[in-house]
């Protein structure tokens, strides 16, 4: 099979390596917040800081379809560099996806499950009963509060849906070789100039207003057809426009337009979230119609402001871009551990949140630090292989 056509504009994009880099690390921080604010979480602190909703608003309408987005661009670069073979690039995905996956439902989420319940129920037989007995029994269980279905992939949900997404592309694309590139190139044709901003918005929108009122976020893969939406649609904007170089450059001129349009939509939706307004369907349309939007134009001027200054590459660039997926796997875990840990301190929520923030990055961090350097352990946390040659020269395997 023939490489389709490739527009010149580079494989290796350093913007998107930031964006990628911050968004994950942004997760730290967002998550230590789910245990102040009254939003649904494992385990919470004994404090509750409401002022905190809003500022997590700022991020939690777009923060992981802009990941999905950056997916999708990293997707159609890496099977380029397997020159459209589909069932090798099939292969290196799954290896990179599915066992991590796989290792972190059985060995580093399942205290989250068990402080889960500890916290909630006053489970008191202890982990290793916990783990034998209930979270490898397939069942839902401690029902209805929490009514968790174990084993569970809790926040590795993430991993689940980019497979799925990247194995139903390589399907179209085993149909329709060219795909890709035909319908990028008319996509492209289609959102140029001040369309960029508008048209995706729209799409936004609609899943916000016709789906999400219907089916709640559960990341169960199954009936989460509000998130399948949302995120699938910023996979396929990454995947389909990644080489469509003039895209790129509109997103990087209107980078500023995105970013006051996209601060309007926030204050219009969050002034009706906060209860400003007597409710009413008509109100209701237009705060979802501005959530939407705020997420498209939030990614848009996030990716313009990126490409105009993340442009700087050197070490700590590259440490981070192998370092982030380890830290993604191993944070929500240290977050519930430590901040149970903390329960009955007395500690004020600044000291706790502070403790909780960076004994977790330690903890990021010295896994990473033990992982990368053992090389049975590299695949289990989503890194790629270390291969010897006879001369002793170290390589890494292919994406």
């Amino acid at each position: 099979m023939s490489a389709p056509q490739q527009h010149s504009i580079s494989e290796r994009r350093i913007d998107l390596d930031w964006v990628r880099i911050l968004a994950f690390g942004l997760l730290i921080f967002y998550h230590v917040g789910m245990l102040y604010v009254s939003w649904g979480f494992h385990i919470k602190s004994e404090h509750r800081l409401i002022w905190l909703e809003p500022v997590m608003l700022v991020l939690n309408p777009w923060r992981l379809s802009l990941l999905f987005l950056v997916s999708g661009v990293a997707s159609r670069f890496m099977l380029g560099k397997f020159e459209y073979r589909l069932a090798a690039f099939a292969r290196a995905r799954s290896v990179r996806l599915l066992i991590p996956l796989l290792f972190g439902m059985l060995v580093i989420v399942p205290p989250q499950s068990y402080l889960q319940i500890v916290a909630n129920l006053g489970y008191s037989a202890g982990f290793a009963d916990y783990y034998i007995h209930h979270y490898l029994a397939f069942s839902a269980q401690f029902c209805p509060d929490p009514c968790i279905v174990q084993p569970t992939w809790n926040h590795l949900w993430f991993v689940v849906y980019l497979w799925v997404y990247t194995m139903a592309v390589l399907g179209v694309l085993a149909l329709w070789p060219a795909a890709a590139e035909w319908i990028g190139n008319r996509l492209a044709a289609v959102v140029t100039g001040p369309w960029l901003l508008v048209l995706p918005c729209l799409v936004f929108a609609v899943w916000r207003l016709s789906l999400s009122p219907i089916f709640p976020s559960t990341h169960a893969l199954f009936g989460d057809w509000y998130n399948h939406a949302d995120h699938a649609t910023a996979f396929l904007i990454g995947f389909l426009l990644a080489r469509q170089g003039g895209i790129w450059r509109d997103l990087e001129r209107q980078r500023w337009l995105a970013l006051m349009l996209a601060a309007l939509c926030y204050v219009a939706f969050i002034l009706i979230y906060a209860g400003w307004f007597p409710q009413s369907p008509v109100l209701r349309w237009f705060a979802g119609s501005a959530y939407g939007c705020y997420q498209w134009l939030a990614m848009a001027a996030v990716l313009g402001f990126a490409r105009r200054y993340l442009t700087a590459d050197g070490p700590a660039r590259r440490y981070l871009t192998d370092a982030i997926f380890p830290f993604y796997i191993v944070h929500q875990t240290a977050i519930i551990v430590i901040a149970h840990a903390l329960r009955g301190s007395g500690l004020p929520a600044g000291s706790e949140a502070t403790i909780v923030i960076a004994g977790t990055a330690l903890t990021c961090l010295a896994s990473y630090e033990i992982v990368r350097r053992v090389g049975w352990l590299r695949p289990l946390f989503g890194l790629r292989m270390v291969l010897r040659s006879p001369a002793g020269i170290v390589q890494q395997q292919p994406a």
